[in-house]
């Protein structure tokens, strides 16, 4: 017998190191022979004492079904037909899983290091400013997503296996956890190893994975993409090229842009990062002065405004929000300031940051049109060379407490941050353009409204950030995903437009690997 039901808990007895299942076993006496799986675990913070609510299924005279349902079925594919993907982030990472499952040979090629290697560069970048634009926070294997949150939230329900994604991340070290929190994530400290775990999966199974090695050109063969070129000089040859390179790989739009393979201005949101102290968020958020006790995670929040700024109604919104985190330089070349955010596993960080973006789009940067499609990268540039030019040249960002940014202020001294190259106190009006600078103060405005205590002057802005998507789309076919000028061309992921976190990129993947396995390399996805 099945019976679905549902339990509140304290926050004592739903985050306590015993697993969830023996909690419940315990806390609710149940009968010999009788089992619990916990489907689902989430905190309702609208009452005070916060309560943690869990769905569950109840099983009588039978045992649960696993909490994972899905298993990889790889296998040796190194003699296999080939299918070049370039770059390591999610997309490029569950593609070639999905092609070892289909018996075809992955030849994953990343610009950048393995994550270990990484490790130093993104040290140079926090100790020294030096930029590797090979190597740094966006560009080396795992992808941005690497050193991140590591959130695993997506609403791209129809796009593919949301739960075949996570039990594959199970599957190489994550947390169970993943599977029933309503909005899971992983950590910084811990996607590292998940990271070389999948790329083991792929070199045992007889794929190949090159660091260190950027694409610099295609492989055009009557009107077909059969391969790539590297800085090095070598050539790759397969039955199709996934790209899958990031929002940030700027070479490669403007790689396709020289050689006329079409690609489009996509809309896309900047503004800056706010930074909170945590435990100020716990406090709005878990309604408890004393502070949230040693059990509850550090506290998220959402918001959403929209700002009518000279007749125009704009989106601002909170994005990639890291409770317990830090805030880390996310440029890809030097004379660039980008911020992004992180978190550890345990959240553990006395800070909590989140972008607060303003949506934007082709007429907010109608100065830059005369660079057609690239119109967007441009205009992503200069507001990042800008900013690092008034933080003084280097790594070093532009930052105003949140009160004082609102005000048109400038502030005479910042508050600590979690940010390792350092802030300077300066007027990010000098950085960002009027429009969305009025549109960011209007967001803040209302969000003070929202939550009581946010618009604080113990709060900072820091910019820019800019990151957030890509502005451009490589355009593609709706059913077989390949580009509509050059077959065997497979736009993928974030860097094309079609994802927009790492759960929505790492289903993109699978599905580009499934349909280029079964075009062109015979292979059928059953």
């Amino acid at each position: 017998m099945r019976k679905k039901i549902q339990f509140t808990l304290t926050p004592e007895e739903a985050y306590t190191d015993r697993p969830l299942e023996e909690v419940l076993h315990n806390k609710f006496s149940l009968k010999s022979g009788g089992a619990i799986l916990p489907l689902r675990r989430s905190i309702d913070a609208r009452t005070n004492p916060v309560k943690i609510r869990v769905a569950a299924e109840y099983y009588h005279d039978e045992n649960p079904p696993s909490l994972i349902n899905h298993t990889l079925c790889l296998r040796d594919v190194s003699r296999s037909p080939r299918v070049i993907i370039v770059g390591s982030g999610p997309a490029g990472l569950f593609a070639a899983l999905k092609l070892i499952e289909l018996g075809v040979k992955p030849v994953i090629l990343e610009r950048g290091k393995d994550v270990r290697s990484r490790r130093r560069d993104l040290a140079a970048i926090n100790k020294n400013h030096t930029v590797n634009p090979d190597s740094n926070y966006c560009f080396g294997e795992g992808g941005a997503g690497t050193y991140s949150d590591g959130k695993l939230y997506t609403r791209s329900k129809k796009r593919g296996d949301v739960k075949r994604i996570l039990d594959i991340l199970v599957a190489h070290g994550a947390s169970h956890d993943i599977l029933i929190d309503a909005h899971p994530h992983i950590g910084t400290n811990k996607l590292p190893k998940i990271i070389m775990a999948i790329r083991e999966s792929i070199l045992s199974s007889g794929g190949e994975v090159h660091f260190e090695t950027r694409v610099d050109d295609l492989i055009i063969s009557n009107g077909e993409a059969v391969g790539v070129r590297t800085s090095k000089g070598e050539s790759f040859h397969g039955e199709a090229v996934i790209l899958a390179t990031g929002h940030s790989a700027r070479d490669i739009f403007n790689l396709l842009h020289s050689k006329q393979i079409q690609i489009e201005v996509k809309p896309f949101a900047l503004g800056v990062r706010v930074e909170h102290p945590q435990s100020l968020i716990d406090r709005i958020q878990y309604h408890c002065e004393q502070g949230r006790g040693e059990y509850l995670p550090a506290a998220a929040y959402s918001l959403a405004h929209q700002a009518v700024v000279a007749g125009r109604q704009l989106g601002v919104f909170s994005f990639c929000m890291c409770p317990g985190g830090f805030i880390v330089p996310s440029a890809t070349a030097p004379g660039e300031v980008v911020v992004n955010g992180m978190s550890p596993s345990r959240r553990d960080s006395k800070f909590a940051n989140s972008g607060i973006v303003v949506s934007v789009e082709e007429a907010d940067f109608q100065d830059f049109r005369k660079f057609g499609p690239l119109a967007g990268v441009y205009f992503q540039s200069q507001l990042e060379r800008l900013a690092c030019e008034l933080a003084g040249g280097k790594q070093t960002a532009p930052a105003q407490r949140l009160m004082d940014f609102v005000g048109g202020k400038t502030s005479s001294s910042l508050p600590a941050t979690s940010y390792q190259p350092g802030l300077i106190s300066a007027s990010l009006d000098e950085v960002l353009p009027k429009q969305l600078a009025e549109s960011l103060r209007s967001g803040f405005k209302a969000f003070g409204k929202k939550m009581k205590g946010f618009l604080t002057n113990e709060a900072q802005v820091v910019g820019v950030e800019s990151r957030t998507s890509s502005p451009v789309r490589i355009p593609r076919d709706r059913e077989k995903l390949e580009h509509p000028g050059l077959k065997r061309l497979f736009p993928c992921g974030e860097g094309a437009g079609y994802a927009g976190g790492i759960v929505s990129a790492a289903m993109d993947g699978e599905r580009c690997a499934a349909i280029a396995a079964a075009q062109y390399a015979g292979k059928i996805d059953v």
